[in-house]
């Protein structure tokens, strides 16, 4: 049995030592190939998502990746999300309810971060319900059509730059669909969808075709008449009578989209689910400091969500639109939901560091690269000199050497530095 079989099989955490970053990337594209249920990791923020996504890349070029970004606000804040995050996270969602459905056994990983880990999602249900699937030659009632874009989510505008836009003249239909790297334009003669092009949004030059399409929600609360009466009885349940100074509540109960009214989700849904649900079979990776990251995550929801509830407990900021927060656990994963979703499952935790051997303990052998730290620090060493002398006792034990520098420029400055020497 090897280190990776050692992950894959059981259950509880092992801590996968040699693990800096970068060669993780290497490690879950191998467990990914060896999980039927897909691999979900992790990371400490958006910067590491995204680093790992092109080590994956780099390693596992053919691996299916999908990415599940957090809300670029802060808890309990009085913005939205982006739209092309929220879009981003809508997508990779009903891809992975699309899994579930299907059957799908190909590997694949999802990447996502611990602000997003720790946000209640959707339910399944809704993806399943909320998706519109056309192809070229099928018949297609275009008000239908339209009725679905702005029933989920879509923005119409004049123009299509976006992904969650559309755009409408006659018989054509511009959409920018949620995980989509280009527009689509769906051409119309009468109810049948006659061709589907993939258009530039700078230029409106078609750059391709396709067959079909599949259209999913681009934000986690739809505005129909069933989600907005429950939005009502639960914020009336929630807080008490209205008064006519609370905007979100009037601007939701006329069918109206308010900016931030994405932080009352648990309102407009029956239920939320976690990503733990989507991905019931996943193996767990995580990155280093990932629960110290949690935790902070933790502490900041409840200071921001504590900071609401005074001032509207005390009617404070003058003349501020009234702020009335949803508890944190109907919003986040609590610590102890958070181990109960995750105490069944194998658990590998990455560090950079060596870790003494143990049966919970998996050597990755990975280490970190000189740095020359120490010898830069000294006036009277000569920093190449000793790269030289490092670089030949390597040499001496038949390993090979890759010198990294920060950028393009400092590689080519290495290289003649290094030619001197």
């Amino acid at each position: 049995m090897t280190d990776l079989d050692r992950i894959l099989t059981g259950a509880g955490r092992i801590t996968v030592a040699g693990a800096p970053e970068g060669l993780d990337g290497r490690v879950v594209a191998r467990l990914a190939a060896g999980a039927p249920g897909g691999v979900l990791h992790i990371a400490r923020d958006d910067a590491r998502m995204a680093a790992l996504a092109r080590s994956i890349g780099f390693f596992a070029p053919d691996l299916a990746v999908l990415r599940l970004p957090a809300w670029d606000c802060l808890p309990y804040d009085r913005v939205s999300p982006n739209g092309e995050v929220s879009a981003q996270r809508m997508d990779a969602l009903a891809r992975l309810a699309a899994r579930a459905d299907t059957g799908a056994a190909e590997p694949f990983v999802l990447l996502t971060t611990v602000n997003a880990a720790v946000q209640r999602v959707p339910a399944r249900d809704l993806l399943r319900d909320a998706t519109l699937r056309a192809r070229v030659g099928a018949t297609l009632d275009l008000d239908a059509l339209l009725e679905f874009l702005v029933r989920n989510g879509f923005t119409r505008t004049g123009t299509v730059m976006e992904a969650g836009e559309f755009a409408t003249r006659g018989g054509i239909v511009d959409i920018f669909p949620p995980g989509a790297e280009s527009p689509l334009r769906l051409d119309f003669f009468g109810d049948t969808l006659e061709t589907i092009r993939v258009f530039d949004p700078l230029t409106q030059r078609t750059i391709g075709k396709q067959d079909g399409i599949d259209l999913v929600p681009v934000s986690e609360v739809l505005l129909t008449d069933e989600t907005i009466t429950r939005f009502r009885g639960g914020y009336r349940a929630l807080f008490g009578a209205v008064t006519d100074d609370d905007p979100l509540y009037a601007a939701v109960s006329e069918g109206r989209k308010h900016i931030g009214m994405e932080h009352w989700l648990p309102l407009y849904h029956e239920r939320l689910e976690s990503l733990f649900d989507y991905l019931p079979d996943a193996v767990l990776t995580q990155d280093h400091l990932v629960d110290e990251a949690r935790e902070a995550r933790l502490t900041q929801i409840r200071e921001h969500y504590d900071a609401r509830a005074e001032v509207a407990e005390t009617r404070g900021y003058g003349q501020a639109p009234i702020y009335k927060p949803v508890p944190p656990d109907r919003l986040y994963l609590p610590d102890a939901e958070w181990r109960t979703a995750t105490g069944g499952r194998r658990i590998a935790a990455f560090t950079p560091f060596q870790v003494p051997p143990g049966d919970n303990v998996v050597d990755a052998g990975g280490r970190q690269g000189r740095k020359f730290t120490a010898e830069r620090a000294q006036d009277d060493v000569n920093v190449f000199d000793a790269l030289r002398g490092h670089i030949e006792a390597q040499r001496k034990q038949a390993r090979r050497i890759v010198v990294a520098g920060y950028s393009a420029g400092s590689a080519d400055r290495l290289s003649l530095v290094l030619q001197d020497h």
